[in-house]
């Protein structure tokens, strides 16, 4: 940005949280996440992004700035809407709800590929604020894993630490699922990913009796009189 630009954007008042804006800056947003998609960060200037948007390219310094805070904002968006996928199913029974989670988790990835491997390998040249976003989220994933094996997020370290490694592992196996075209069908990754799971849940329990796997639902369909 040139000095003119920057006096420019400085004497913008900030912008008013109205329906209007919020539907704007939504718009922008949109189609921030598509141009990202298809070109990287260096190739695209703030002229490339406003033209692609048809609007004065003031606009986007008005809501975000500069670049890096139009981006970073896409990626924030993005990682809402992906915890926001995989954490819909509250009022599930446990076994369910951590089922639902990791379908919400795959069916983000799947749907959103650009945004996934930005969130998951770190943007930019392991950029350090997308990093720090990517470890916030999971953490929330973590804790929502938590919360539908066991009903609670405040877990011993053992278990955090094996969900992390699982959690780990599921980023692996989307980013080469992603890569390969999805080889195999998401239904069947879902299975194979919930039933690693189950055995990170079944090798936690034998560390911590205290936290014992949730039961299955066919398990729980059998019992039933």
């Amino acid at each position: 940005m040139n000095k003119s630009q920057q006096r420019g954007a400085r004497s913008l008042p900030a912008p008013r949280a109205t329906e209007r804006s919020q539907a704007r800056r939504a718009e922008l947003l949109a189609i921030g996440r598509k141009l990202f998609a298809d070109t990287s960060y260096d190739a695209l200037s703030m002229d490339d992004i406003a033209r692609s948007a048809g609007v004065a390219k003031g606009l986007i310094y008005y809501y975000f700035t500069n670049k890096r805070g139009y981006y970073l904002a896409i990626i924030e968006e993005a990682v809402a809407e992906l915890v926001a996928r995989a954490t819909s199913a509250s009022e599930l029974p446990p076994a369910e709800r951590v089922h639902r989670t990791i379908d919400g988790y795959l069916r983000y990835a799947q749907h959103n590929q650009a945004a996934y491997r930005t969130i998951v390998s770190g943007g930019v040249g392991h950029d350090e604020q997308v990093m720090a976003i990517h470890d916030r989220v999971r953490e929330q994933l973590v804790g929502a894993i938590a919360e539908g094996a066991w009903s609670r997020t405040d877990i011993p370290p053992l278990a955090r630490t094996a969900l992390v490694g699982w959690l780990a592992s599921v980023e692996g196996v989307t980013l080469d699922w992603l890569a390969r075209k999805q080889q195999l069908s998401r239904e069947v990754l879902r299975e194979l990913l919930t039933r690693t799971l189950r055995g990170t849940l079944e090798i936690i329990a034998e560390f911590d009796p205290a936290l014992p796997p949730p039961t299955p639902p066919q398990v729980q369909s059998r019992t039933r009189p």
